[in-house]
């Protein structure tokens, strides 16, 4: 019953204003009651349109920010991409640059055959009694190496292979103390054995103290002995050592190869290492 009579007041109120604005209209007062009605809801209208503007700015604010933020996250993985591609091409081109010098070698050296090799593995031991300075590469029997043929560079001579399994080497290095090489001046011809040092350098010994020889002479192989071909860049002299007590001079050898970047080698593998001494004895007994 309540509900049906406020319904019916509702109904009363909604005619009696519309009755009421008719009149009004009738008299001429509508107009008054326009402004009346717009100046008491102007500043309401105006809040709420600043509301409103507020509210649209800040929904394109977080529109604007989460787009900044995505495109932040493609540019952030777009960089990497392309740093690794940096770094990727970089390491190829010094590769190829480092391949290309080495073809350049043995096309100026056709008279030796030659099988490329990647160092490995490297080690460094702590007792002079054994092997200081060797490095293990990615080539063995199955590629026609054999114990005792040359390794080099471009730049020159790293040291021999002295153990071979079927698809690695052990190379021990020229700056090793186990290491001896013979030796020759290329300007004055003087011969002597190049072997490393404890501590890493190498020395030529065994100089007959009446030669003379300087700074800045260039060190080769000379083939003699046979376990090394001749011609091989060993290195330069940076001292000479020369004591009154002493039998032979002593130079100290800066090697052409840097050790401690060594990647990419060539191993001889036309060149046959020979014992003269093994094979002298071999022949005294067969004479005998």
């Amino acid at each position: 019953m309540s509900v049906t009579r406020n319904r019916q007041l509702y109904i009363g109120l909604i005619l009696a204003l519309v009755l009421l604005g008719f009149v009004l209209d009738r008299l001429g007062y509508m107009g008054v009651v326009r402004t009346f009605v717009q100046t008491l809801a102007s500043p309401l209208q105006s809040e709420m349109t600043t509301t409103a503007q507020e509210i649209s700015g800040y929904l394109e604010s977080s529109a604007d920010v989460r787009a900044l933020q995505a495109r932040n996250a493609e540019l952030e993985e777009l960089t990497n991409n392309l740093m690794v591609e940096n770094v990727q091409l970089k390491e190829l081109e010094r590769e190829n640059e480092t391949l290309r010098q080495l073809l350049n070698y043995t096309r100026n050296n056709p008279q030796l055959t030659y099988e490329t090799t990647t160092v490995r593995g490297r080690s460094v031991g702590v007792d002079p009694t054994n092997l200081l300075y060797f490095v293990y590469v990615d080539v063995g029997a199955r590629d026609g190496v054999a114990d005792g043929m040359p390794v080099i560079t471009d730049r020159g001579l790293v040291g021999r292979v002295t153990a071979v399994g079927p698809n690695s080497a052990q190379v021990l290095m020229l700056i090793d103390p186990a290491s001896s090489v013979n030796a020759i001046i290329q300007g004055s011809r003087v011969t002597g054995v190049v072997r490393g040092n404890i501590d890493g350098t190498v020395s030529m010994e065994r100089i007959p103290p009446n030669e003379e020889i300087n700074p800045g002479d260039i060190v080769l192989t000379s083939g003699l002995g046979g376990n090394f071909p001749e011609k091989l860049v060993v290195g330069q002299v940076t001292e000479v050592i020369q004591r009154d007590q002493d039998m032979f001079q002593v130079a100290r050898i800066r090697p052409t190869v840097d050790f401690g970047k060594l990647e990419t080698m060539l191993i001889v593998t036309s060149f046959e290492p020979v014992d003269f001494e093994a094979e002298i004895l071999k022949a005294q007994e067969r004479e005998n």
